[in-house]
């Protein structure tokens, strides 16, 4: 089983692009520690091989006894990801991922939408336009407030 798992840790890693800095970054230990998870020398625990499969995107049993044949090392036609967990700051920033910035060409100066319902939860979506769709809920005020 040790190998099957550093096999996999090292295939996805690859696969996805990532360097054992940006996976240590990722879930919080040090890039030593992917190595020895990659190299068989140790395993990591039950906690962090959860938030190793949330950040590939595969099911925990997969990530601990699948097989190469198993396991989708390419994004899924619908292009689900999942990229980390992230940390609010205290005035409610969160830092987004590297990757999904590439992913998403996300840069500085970028509009991005942030969305949610009570049962789904926050979505965040990146807009050319949103000064257009900011505008328009002004402007659905300002005809609201003149009609009065």
């Amino acid at each position: 089983m040790r190998s099957r798992i550093a096999l996999n840790l090292r295939s996805l890693r690859d696969a996805n692009r990532y360097s054992q800095e940006d996976i240590a970054e990722k879930i919080g230990v040090t890039r030593q520690t992917i190595a020895k998870w990659e190299n068989a020398e140790s395993l990591p625990d039950i906690l962090k091989c959860q938030e190793l499969a949330a950040l590939y995107g595969i099911p925990l049993e997969l990530l601990i006894n699948g097989t190469l044949d198993d396991i989708s090392l390419e994004p899924a036609n619908d292009r689900k990801y999942v990229f980390a967990i992230v940390t609010v700051g205290e005035r409610g920033q969160i830092v987004i991922p590297k990757r999904a910035r590439e992913v998403f060409q996300i840069g500085q100066g970028d509009k991005l939408l942030i969305v949610g319902n009570e049962k789904q939860g926050i979505g965040i979506v990146k807009v050319d336009g949103a000064n257009s769709i900011v505008d328009a809920g002004k402007s659905g005020k300002k005809e609201n407030n003149e009609r009065h």
